[in-house]
């Protein structure tokens, strides 16, 4: 979906907004299995307006690096009042604009089916990561079953 298209931009934290709940969910999640001491820049690919890049600047205490190909969602995350050390790029999954092994966390929320070629955008944050970095995906799932249950087979 090309987001630059339509006025979904304006109306999707609204639509979209994370609950109380839902942030410590996914604050606890973080902290039960990355190790906060290894984190020193993280990856929102797919960033949107933001809603998780915030929550990570805030979680880690550490620059996070917000990428999205649209620039209508870009320009909703940049009116926010900042919260923490975060910015802002244009660009895509499937070719992340940063070097190699420069990320601690790459964090993806929601945007799974959004890729072209998913297997690109593996190698891409394969690419980006640090030996030992962190990838998490959200993705469609009912917050308070699905993570703890997935994540729990994979500790």
């Amino acid at each position: 979906m090309n987001y630059d298209k339509t006025d979904i931009p304006a109306t999707y934290d609204k639509a979209h907004a994370l609950s109380p709940e839902t942030r410590r969910l996914w604050q606890d999640l973080l902290s039960v299995h990355v190790d906060q001491a290894e984190i020193s820049l993280v990856i929102d690919l797919g960033c949107g307006t933001g809603r998780f890049s915030e929550l990570l600047a805030a979680h880690f205490g550490v620059q996070v690096i917000g990428i999205d190909p649209s620039l209508k969602m870009l320009d909703q995350a940049r009116r926010k009042p900042a919260i923490g050390n975060v910015v802002y790029c244009q660009g895509s999954a499937e070719a992340v604009p940063f070097r190699d092994g420069c990320a601690d966390l790459v964090f993806m929320s929601m945007v799974y089916h959004h890729f072209r070629d998913a297997s690109v955008v593996a190698e891409e944050c394969h690419r980006v990561l640090r030996h030992g970095g962190y990838a998490c995906i959200r993705n469609g799932t009912r917050e308070s079953d699905f993570p703890l249950k997935y994540l729990d087979g994979w500790a």
